[in-house]
Formats: structure tokens, C-alpha cells, sequence
């Protein structure tokens, strides 16, 4: 009996849950390096001494990597889920602790204390970054329940404690916030929040690091082909990682999602998530247009994947440099991805995502040779949707993503440090910057990583336009120097011309008026001649300059 693709749809799209729960677990495996710290600076008695205090980073927001933020904080006695607007956001700003006896609002920069609960983590920060903080520590209400410390009762607590760690997840409208965000276990909080109610001025530092061991970075990069999110550094990332050269070896890894775990294969080998899957469910990846009954399926994007990794073992991992590899990622994102405007188009997909021509015009263009690739992938193993044999590189694949401290698709580590935050180029390249040893740094580094634009520093061979005085496009906009310059320059071009036409109009005007009294304006002479000088030089009719003879009037004006 035949089953509809409709029907196998609706079929399998319960089955995609084991495969997210499988990404959110990914974040408690061994390996993973913390790479900020909170501490609090003032009042001495709430300090604590080696790392500071237990928190966990937001998985959105712009950490300043190689910095740190320390400021006065404040508590908030809102949720923080909506901030309203003029009078309503005053009035949260002048409120909290500790309070201020003049009424006053929370002086900036500052950074703000708020409880966790009812909204979302990216609607409380999004908010509190509207009210001007520079950094947000969100204050659990629940402890854990495996602490020793751990009341649930207390505080007028419901009973209920947390079994697992939360997490400061995305909720996938968060790539506006540029500020970083912590949150705060519940026993640690209330000490602070304690302090601060009994209105004592409390200082916060929150700082950013990367491990660095040595003068020679390591950082791997973990996506998929079909991830939207990926395509921004991947197609930028290139003409960095060549600037790095031998200071840095950079190692891509694509995650494929282990079908067996997910239960992709039932007892008798059969594939339940259907084109999701290659091997008989063995090696699952998501569907890059969400479209179960049409276009590239997951199948195809686990024979990318393969592909890259063939592309990166023979052209990349030698040199952790990999310049054909970025080159044929960014032509297959340029040509043969199906992402367009935003939206995934199902004919693009078909014709070009796993299309043997726009693949192979791929490889050319990078200088790649197609048979290398060819017999890589086929010597891995095979990959087919009716077998149920094993590949070995992508089960390496799988292996190193267990063994690693991923917990989402796009993510960097940085000398085995897991990169918090939206991954730009600005954050990638301080991130890596971050991870060399003091005096060890490249030259990118020195001029670039604290450059109003980056990328454009990269591109131009480490040169900073706005460190050596020159001026620079950021991001589309005109830096205010420039932008004042071209003003005054637009001044004086409208003085100069408002001059000259000012002085051609008087002259213009002078000509007239001595026409006009010319003509009907005669004036009479002493001797009774008629006398039409006007101020006006005359002939003189017997051209004697001695003086003799019938000169001709001179120096004669009207007052």
C-alpha cells in the first residue's frame, strides 16, 4: 500500500521533536569552558572570592569579548515585559532600588536587575536595553533542585523547584539586542536583591574572556548547509580566516542529527522520518524549506554536509586556513542555495540546491577537483535512503558533536570556549582575537579588532580608515565627521556662488539704471548746454588731451 506525501507529512513532523530536544541537551556535555565572570565590587561583604558568582549567559546579545562591564546596579520592581511608552517608562526608570530621595531616574550607564517570569528572556532584556542599561542580570525565582541550599518554601515560594538548568534561549526575535545578559541562580540573587532593597549602593562587574593558552587560536564553527542563520559569517568569515593565516587554525563541522537517537529507525531498520533521513533513518538534518512534500528534503542536506567535510578533510585541514572550502561556500550560497529574500522559493530548491550542476560549477569555481570529492564521499561509506550502513565521517560527525558544548546551530568555540551572542563578524573576530596570548597577537588583530568596520579593515589588509584619520562607511551610514565636512563644504560652495551671482546682478542693475538716465533723464550744464554725462565719461570731440577745446564732462554724479 502506498502512502501519500501529505499523509507523511503530517506523520512526520511529530517525529522532529526528539530531534530538538536532542540540540537543547547538547548543552550539558563535557568540554564546555565558561567565558564570562560576575562579580560584585561593592559592597566588599557580597563578593566572592575565585570566579565570582554561578550564572549562565544568554544565548542572544553582543558580548564585548576581551572587555568587561562594571557599573551600578539597579533592581526593577517590574517584570520588565512591557516598558509602555513616555510617562509609563519614566515612571519605571524612577522607580526600583535602590530609591533615590530626589525621585530621580536610573542614572546611565547602569545595569539592571530584573525577576525572572511572564515574558520571554529576549522581551525583558529588548526592554531594559530601551530603557538605557548597558547589561541585564535576570534574577531566577526558582532554585534548583539539587541544590543543598535549595528552600522552595521560602520567600513565599509555591513548593516547586527547577530539576533542570534554565536556559536564556532565543526566542528567535532577539537579533536587535546588542546589549549581554546573565542569568542569576535564585540563592545568589536574593542576597543581591536583599542588599539593594535596603537601599545600598551595589557595583557589578560582568567580564568577557576567551582561554588564551597560547599564540595559536583554535576555533571550529558548527552549521548545516540549510541554516539561514549561518550565512552571513559563512560568506564573510573567508578573507578573515586568510588574514589569520598560521596564527589560527579554524576546523567547520556540520551537524547531522543521529536518527537512531531520535528514533528514526524502528526495530526492524525501517526509516520513519522518511526523507528527512539517509540510511534507513540513520543520519537525519532538517528540511531547508519546510516543506515536507516538495523541494530539497533533509537527505539532501546530509549529502552537503558529507560533501563539505570531504571538501575541508582534502583542501582545508592541512593548512586550518581552507581557502578553496570558503570559496565553494560562499559560490553555493551565492548560486545554488535556496534561500532567496527571506523566503525559501520550493522551484529554487528543486533545481539548484542539490543540483549536480550548480554543485560541480561549485567546485570548479573554488578549484576543487570533483573526482577528489567524489570517491571522499564514497569511501566514507555509503549514503542512500535504503541502506543501513554506516558512514564514518559522519559518524565522526555525530561523535564530536556529543563530545562538544554545542546547544544551537550557528555556534563558534573559541579554544574549546563555547561563543555566546549573535554570531557577526564584529563578534567572531573579537572573539578569536581574544583567544591569543597578551603581545602574541596578529596584525588583524591589533588594527581591526577595534575597528568601526571590521570587515572593511580586514579587507584592506589590516588597515583601519577611522584609526589613521581617514573616513569609512559603516554599515551604510555616514559617520559624522564626513557628514560635517560635506555640510560646510555645500555652505561654502552656496556662499561663493550667492557672492558672484550677487556682484553679477549689481552690475547688471548698474547697466540698466545708466541707460534708463541716459535716455530720459537729460541734464542742462552750466552753460545751458544739455548735458547727458550723467557721470559718464564723453568723447572728447577734438581728442585734445591738453586741456584745450570742448573736453568732455567728467566726474559728474547724481546725489
Amino acid at each position: 500500500m502506498s502512502i501519500s506525501i501529505s499523509w507523511r507529512s503530517s506523520l512526520v513532523l511529530p517525529l522532529l521533536l526528539p530531534l530538538l530536544l536532542l540540540v537543547s541537551s547538547s548543552i550539558r556535555c563535557a568540554g564546555a569552558v565558561q567565558t564570562s565572570k560576575l562579580q560584585v565590587l561593592i559592597p566588599q561583604d557580597l563578593r566572592k572570592k575565585g570566579e565570582g558568582y554561578d550564572h549562565r549567559d544568554a544565548l542572544f546579545g553582543i558580548p564585548p569579548y576581551g572587555g568587561s562591564i562594571q557599573q551600578q546596579v539597579f533592581y526593577a520592581d517590574s517584570t520588565l515585559c512591557s516598558t509602555g511608552s513616555g510617562s509609563g517608562a519614566d515612571d519605571i526608570k524612577k522607580g526600583g532600588y535602590p530609591q533615590r530621595s530626589d525621585g530621580s531616574a536610573w542614572k546611565t550607564p547602569f545595569i539592571l536587575m530584573v525577576d525572572r517570569g511572564e515574558c520571554t528572556f529576549v522581551q525583558k532584556v529588548r526592554n531594559a536595553q530601551r530603557l538605557g542599561a548597558s547589561a541585564v542580570l535576570v534574577a531566577d525565582i526558582m532554585c534548583m533542585c539539587d541544590r543543598p541550599d535549595c528552600d522552595a518554601e521560602a520567600d513565599g515560594g509555591a513548593g516547586f523547584c527547577e530539576s533542570e538548568e534554565p536556559i536564556m534561549a532565543d526566542d528567535g526575535s532577539g537579533s536587535d539586542i546588542s546589549i549581554p545578559s546573565f542569568l542569576v541562580f535564585k540563592e545568589d540573587a536574593d542576597e543581591i536583591k536583599k542588599v539593594l532593597m535596603d537601599n545600598v549602593q551595589v557595583r557589578i562587574q560582568m567580564s568577557f574572556k576567551v582561554p588564551a593558552p597560547d599564540s595559536r587560536v583554535e576555533y571550529d564553527l558548527w552549521t548545516h548547509p540549510s541554516d539561514r542563520n549561518s550565512r552571513p559569517i559563512e560568506k564573510s568569515w573567508g578573507v578573515a580566516a586568510l588574514a589569520l593565516a598560521e596564527h589560527a587554525s579554524f576546523s567547520p563541522h556540520l551537524y547531522i542529527y543521529d536518527g537512531l537517537r531520535a528514533g528514526c529507525q524502528d526495530d526492524q531498520g525501517h526509516n520513519l522520518c522518511f526523507n528527512l533521513c539517509t540510511n534507513q533513518g540513520r543520519y537525519c538534518s532538517t528540511d531547508p524549506d519546510d516543506d515536507l512534500d516538495a523541494g530539497a528534503t533533509g537527505a539532501d542536506v546530509v549529502v552537503e554536509s558529507l560533501r563539505r567535510i570531504c571538501i575541508w578533510n582534502l583542501y582545508g585541514k592541512k593548512d586550518g586556513v581552507g581557502q578553496q572550502w570558503w570559496a565553494y561556500v560562499d559560490y553555493f550560497i551565492e548560486h545554488c542555495d535556496p534561500f532567496v529574500d527571506n523566503d525559501y522559493s520550493s522551484m529554487a530548491v528543486a533545481s539548484k540546491f542539490n543540483d549536480p550542476v550548480c554543485v560541480q560549477n561549485a567546485m570548479d569555481s573554488a578549484g576543487i577537483e570533483v573526482q577528489k570529492i567524489n570517491d571522499c564521499m564514497a569511501n566514507s561509506g555509503e549514503l542512500a535512503d535504503l541502506s543501513n550502513a554506516t558512514n564514518s565521517l559522519l559518524e565522526k560527525e555525530i561523535a564530536d558533536q556529543q563530545a562538544s558544548g554545542v546547544i544551537l546551530i550557528p555556534s563558534l568555540v573559541v579554544n574549546k570556549a563555547v561563543i555566546r551572542g549573535s554570531l557577526s563578524f564584529s563578534t567572531v573576530l573579537k572573539a578569536v582575537c581574544s583567544g591569543f596570548v597578551a603581545g602574541s597577537e596578529p596584525l588583524i588583530c591589533q588594527e581591526c579588532a577595534n575597528c568601526q568596520d571590521e570587515l572593511a579593515c580586514v579587507t584592506n589588509n589590516g588597515f583601519c580608515a577611522a584609526k589613521h584619520g581617514a573616513f569609512q562607511i559603516v554599515n551604510g551610514s555616514v559617520p559624522v565627521q564626513l557628514f560635517g565636512v560635506a555640510i560646510a563644504a555645500l555652505v561654502f560652495v552656496f556662499c561663493c556662488v550667492a557672492t558672484i551671482q550677487h556682484r553679477r546682478q549689481q552690475m547688471y542693475m548698474q547697466d540698466q539704471i545708466r541707460g534708463i538716465v541716459q535716455e530720459y533723464m537729460p541734464v542742462t550744464s552750466q552753460t545751458g548746454a544739455n548735458d547727458t554725462s550723467m557721470g559718464l565719461p564723453q568723447d572728447d570731440p577734438d581728442d585734445d588731451d591738453d586741456g584745450h577745446g570742448n573736453g568732455g564732462a567728467s566726474a559728474f554724479s547724481i546725489t
